[in-house]
């Protein structure tokens, strides 16, 4: 079986390449940029945050906690939205959320305030950041893989100026890298709006409970699990570690900003290469399992150990963001914003979970602990990988490399 998601580096190269795209692509991709900044924007400025508003760093770490729940939920409702009122609608009421709901977090006088502005702005990047994707892939040239490049182009750009951003701004006052990602977001929200054309719904519109029947795909269940337990891993060294280094905004934001050119040099040009080369779930799973090397090393290691793993672990993150994508979108014949959704209802949740777990385990525990956690989750993403390879592979037989592919041998094979 073949899917449309052939290597980006065989992508045809009459089909337009990945630099020549509609200008709706662009604009859905630079917005898309803005989106995944605000995840990482609040990381150097956290215990800012937690000192300007009388707050613990279990408290302050909800942040990110009422964003990603939202998100979860949100994702059984984004295709509902889209397939009623269309992509480019769906994407500028998302847009328009984030808006007000970051412009409101800036203004927040009590961290209960904060978080439930975090939540209103969860939504609408849930509403934004999975139609996105398939916007950029129904609109891109060159193919699907091509549009998942340049998908995760944005959200490596994203994490890498995040915490930049957070940094700079955050200095004079943590209120402002708030203000500053509103302002950005409203530069989008005009970009879509002169840019994007209304994109054709599908055929069928999406019910609610779709994303969780496409989850009846044994492969793409499996992804999804595999999924959550490495996002547990990856949201414990984004939302806990700022306060195991204790720095100041500058110096968080500038390990952060490496961290992140890793994570998009690694998704966006390793990733694609090592694909063809290893195949998809042999990249994954190893991958997986240095991530879990490298955080238990960060948790046990002095203060420059654990900078040097916290900006090292953006490679292996990346590496995951863009297998794990085409996974998702590929390894089932459910429609690619079902497929989407159901996955990342799943794999949020962990993103919910890290952030509020991190802060408790070193409570109940030491320091250490937190990061023994994200090891151990790190490499059951792994095992899952690993015991499901024949679900995984079956309807994936392209990412195997071509070798395999040429022997009959499929990725994992006993």
């Amino acid at each position: 079986m073949q899917h449309e998601t052939e290597s980006p580096l065989e992508a045809p190269a009459g089909a337009g390449g990945l630099l020549r795209q509609p200008k709706a692509v662009w604009a859905t991709a630079g917005a898309s940029v803005v989106a995944f900044m605000g995840i990482g924007l609040v990381d150097p400025i956290l215990p800012s945050i937690a000192s300007g508003l009388n707050a613990t760093a279990g408290q302050v770490s909800l942040l990110f906690t009422s964003y990603f729940l939202i998100t979860a939920f949100a994702m059984l409702v984004t295709g509902f939205v889209s397939s009623r009122i269309g992509g480019r609608k769906t994407l500028l009421l998302g847009l328009a959320l984030v808006v007000v709901f970051a412009g409101l977090s800036g203004t927040s006088d009590t961290v209960g305030q904060l978080v439930g502005y975090r939540a209103g702005w969860g939504l609408g990047n849930a509403l934004f950041v999975s139609t996105a994707l398939a916007v950029i892939v129904g609109a891109a040239a060159g193919g699907s893989a091509a549009a998942i490049l340049l998908y995760e182009s944005a959200l490596g750009l994203g994490m890498a100026c995040g915490p930049l951003l957070g940094a700079l701004l955050g200095d004079a006052s943590w209120r402002y890298p708030f203000f500053g990602t509103a302002a950005l977001m409203a530069v989008g929200f005009l970009c879509i709006t002169a840019f994007l054309k209304e994109q054709p719904r599908p055929a069928r519109k999406t019910s609610l409970l779709d994303p969780i029947r496409a989850l009846g795909h044994g492969g793409l269940a499996s992804a999804a699990v595999s999924a959550f337990f490495y996002n547990y891993t990856f949201f414990t060294v984004l939302a806990f570690t700022p306060f195991v280094l204790d720095m100041t905004p500058y110096k968080s934001g500038a390990v952060f900003f490496a961290w992140g050119v890793l994570l998009a040099v690694f998704s966006v040009v390793v990733a694609p290469r090592l694909q063809e080369r290893f195949g998809s779930l042999k990249v994954l799973g190893g991958s997986l399992v240095l991530l879990a090397a490298d955080v238990l090393v960060l948790g046990y290691g002095d203060h420059v150990t654990a900078v040097v793993c916290t900006v090292l672990s953006g490679a292996f993150i990346g590496v995951n963001n863009t297998v794990y994508t085409e996974l998702a979108l590929g390894v089932s014949d459910a429609p690619r914003p079902v497929a989407s959704a159901g996955y990342n209802f799943v794999r949020w949740f962990a993103a919910a979970a890290a952030p509020f777990f991190a802060p408790k385990i070193e409570e109940w525990t030491d320091a250490h602990i937190p990061f023994v956690v994200a090891a151990v989750t790190a490499a059951a993403g792994a095992l899952v990988v690993v015991l499901r390879r024949a679900a995984l592979t079956h309807e994936a037989e392209e990412s195997a490399p071509a070798h395999a592919a040429e022997d009959g041998v499929a990725v994992f094979a006993d």
